[in-house]
Order: C-alpha cells, then structure tokens, then sequence
C-alpha cells in the first residue's frame, strides 16, 4: 500500500520532470519535435500529448468535480494538441491540480476501490484506489522515459531523472 506522502511525493515528482521535458524539448524546431521517431506514439510531441491525456483521464476519475474526461480516445491521444504552446499551457495546469489533488488528499483517500467504465476493457472496473494511484505515477514515468530517450537521441539533454535528485 501506498501512502499520502508518496502521492504528494510523486505529483512534485512529476512536475518536475515534466518541466524538465518541455525545457529541453523546446530547444527544438517543432519539426523535430514531430519528427517520427519509432516510438509508440510516434514523436516527442505525440509522447507527450499522450502522457497528458493519461493524466487528465486518471485525474477525472481520481477528481471528477475538478478534471474532466479527455476528449479523444487513447489512439487519438497524439493529436490532441497539436499546438505546442497549448500543450505546455495544458501540461503546466494539469500539473498544479495533480499537485492541489495531492496536496489536499485526505489519508484515507488510497482506502477502498475506485469504480470507473473502462472504455480499453468495455467494462465497468473496480480496483483498489491505492494501485490505480500507482499505476498513474507509473504510466507517466513509462512515458517520459520514452521522451528523455527521444530528446537524448535528437541532440538535446533534460535533467537527471533520479528521484532522490529533486529538491
């Protein structure tokens, strides 16, 4: 099980790394940034359109009177927001209700099953809310690892990843 302090913990985790991400990725012209790269979602940009959705999709189950569902199914992710600079606006907001979610987090919020329709599966799903949490956490790390390696390979360098390297 999980605790309120890793949850707090890992939303300062995240926008940290997201901050580190666009900083870098936006050293480079948007072509390279769209650029396909091999990757599951195809580019940095797409990637990184893709982590967004994630979250707001988590995020609207997690708090559904503060985030709402996202608008595209997960294979339209990508595409979501073309514009970069839309992107990084969205990307920093989500960020700050991650962290205001987190921050405000009851200690017995992780206790219990959360219940969502899960468009992936067709069905409705009920899973304890402690590794729905930790699956949010994980799924945008997956990804931005993705990234990180993109950014790399493309000649630009984010910062370290490590967590015990975050202030």
């Amino acid at each position: 099980m999980i605790s309120v302090d890793f949850v707090r913990t890992m939303a300062r985790y995240n926008q940290w790394q997201n901050q580190s991400l666009y900083g870098a990725a936006d050293t480079l012209a948007a072509e390279e940034r769209l650029r396909d790269r091999g990757a599951f979602f195809s580019s940095i940009h797409g990637t990184l359109s893709h982590i967004l959705w994630g979250d707001q999709q988590w995020m609207s189950r997690f708090a559904p009177t503060i985030v709402t569902k996202p608008p595209a199914l997960v294979r339209e992710s990508p595409g979501n927001y073309p514009d970069w600079a839309d992107l990084k606006a969205r990307r920093a907001a989500v960020d700050r209700t991650i962290l205001d979610w987190a921050d405000g987090m009851a200690p017995d919020w992780l206790d219990g099953d959360l219940l969502w329709y899960s468009g992936a599966m067709k069905a409705d799903v009920a899973k304890p809310k402690w590794i729905t949490v930790t699956h949010f956490f994980n799924h945008q790390t997956h990804h931005r690892g993705q990234v990180h390696a993109m950014l790399t390979a493309a000649g630009t360098k984010p910062d370290d990843t490590d967590l015990f390297m975050m202030a």
